[in-house]
């Protein structure tokens, strides 16, 4: 029977969608049970911890010999998208994978989101080379992998999908590749919870009306996690780049990175800015005598975790900043702090990595509807506010946030902002 162009490009989408869901989903609920068990079992063993620079040590020595050609984590999978022709390595997966649960296990801040992506990628590349698939073909499923590995590991298909589309290119959505990654979004977190993965459940806020005074307020709280965001992006790619000039070896820097946290952790005498972090947000929601500092311990371990070169993503650590700096600037402009807490943990992320509309619609899937529309402002002005930086250097851009002519080329932010500028020019 000859099908009509259209049915048999949405049969092709649905096909290579779901598998690319599947292979996420079944990976990611491997990740998340592993790192529970690594956490749980860190919990309980606090002395691990000291021994951070010796497992940077290790995992250094192991990604110095055999991770070369993967260690440029999401920002490889991003420049793979737009000029890759070489195949994500298939080995991407389950190092990163062992790399993060092991980065834990250890006390290390860092998130998942990171590995997630990395592992959706790369499981996604393998599909569509084992199924021959168009150079344009692939790029949209490598959209959709990022999706369902995003999807999957926090629980939020919408999210994913859109975190997908909007990550690859600043200030612009990909919907030539919006059905299979909604595909594999759903999929994958279907997959996921039916492996018996059971992901956070974080507190409702109530409903606060939008009032002009609002409004004002939420304009100072995204100039706040605006200064923040951008002290997170250039904090940990400034280390990284001093650690790389001065320490030449991976292990090396690994291993001082290490020593870092372990110095971190002794100064501030609790461990609740190691590893994710997750009581800590939710603590976050409720407690009106949280420090006022907790937001500045867990920006400086995670940025000495990462910038030091171990393994994980960066989304649930600025969870934890975000919604500790919500609660302190809502305590600050009289606002319901379970909201702050809300709006300012979707919005830290959204302004670090350039995607407001996938985190405002992760604050709905996450919190409810009520997080609507107050997320939305503080994650755009925030957005706007850091700049044309980000988490992720190799991210394309095409037009300046705050509008103007198209540039030249698409070029990364890497490039954008390290090009000559004349005086006065944004970055």
């Amino acid at each position: 029977m000859n099908l009509p162009p259209s049915a048999r490009a949405l049969g092709q989408w649905l096909l290579l969608g779901a598998v690319v869901g599947g292979v996420c989903g079944v990976a990611s609920a491997v990740f998340l049970a592993l790192l529970e068990l690594a956490t749980d079992f860190r919990m309980g063993h606090e002395a691990w911890v000291y021994a951070l620079p010796v497992a940077g040590l290790v995992l250094g020595a192991v990604y110095g010999r055999w991770g070369a050609s993967i260690r440029g984590g999401n920002n490889l999978v991003l420049d793979t998208v737009h000029e890759g022709d070489a195949v994500l390595p298939l080995r991407m997966a389950p190092m990163v994978l062992v790399g993060t649960v092991l980065t834990h296990l250890f006390g290390g801040s860092a998130g998942r989101e990171g590995t997630a992506v990395q592992m959706g990628a790369s499981l996604a590349d393998q599909v569509a080379h084992r199924f021959g698939v168009t150079p344009d073909t692939r790029r949209q499923l490598l959209a959709a992998g990022i999706a369902g590995g995003f999807g999957s590991v926090f629980g939020t298909p919408l999210a994913g999908t859109v975190f997908g589309l909007e990550v690859v290119c600043v200030g612009r959505l990909g919907y030539e590749a919006l059905l299979p990654a909604l595909t594999a979004a759903v999929v994958g977190d279907l997959v996921t919870r039916g492996l018996g993965i059971h992901h956070t459940v974080y507190p409702t806020p109530g409903a606060l009306a939008l009032t002009l005074p609002v409004l004002g307020k939420w304009l100072v709280f995204a100039a706040g996690v605006a200064l923040v965001a951008v002290a997170f992006i250039e904090g940990t790619h400034g280390l990284k780049k001093l650690l790389e000039r001065r320490v030449p070896w991976l292990p090396v820097r690994m291993a001082l990175g290490g020593l870092g946290v372990v110095g971190l952790w002794q100064l501030s005498g609790t461990d609740d800015y190691l590893g994710l972090g997750v009581p800590g947000i939710l603590r976050a929601f409720h407690d009106v005598s949280l420090p006022w500092d907790a937001f500045a311990w867990k920006l400086v371990f995670t940025v000495v975790t990462l910038g030091a070169g171990f393994l994980g993503g960066e989304v649930t650590p600025l969870f934890f900043i975000g919604a500790a700096l919500g609660n302190v600037l809502a305590r600050l402009l009289g606002l319901p702090v379970d909201l702050g807490a809300a709006v300012g943990m979707a919005a830290l992320f959204a302004a670090a990595s350039n995607t407001p509309l996938a985190l405002s619609l992760m604050a709905v899937e996450l919190v409810g509807g009520a997080v609507l529309p107050h997320v939305a402002i503080v994650a755009t002005v925030a957005y706007l506010l850091t700049g044309h930086r980000g988490i992720y250097p190799s991210q394309r851009i095409a037009r300046r946030k705050l509008g103007g002519p198209l540039l030249e080329r698409i070029v990364s932010l890497r490039e954008l902002h390290e090009a000559p500028r004349k005086p006065g020019a944004p970055r």
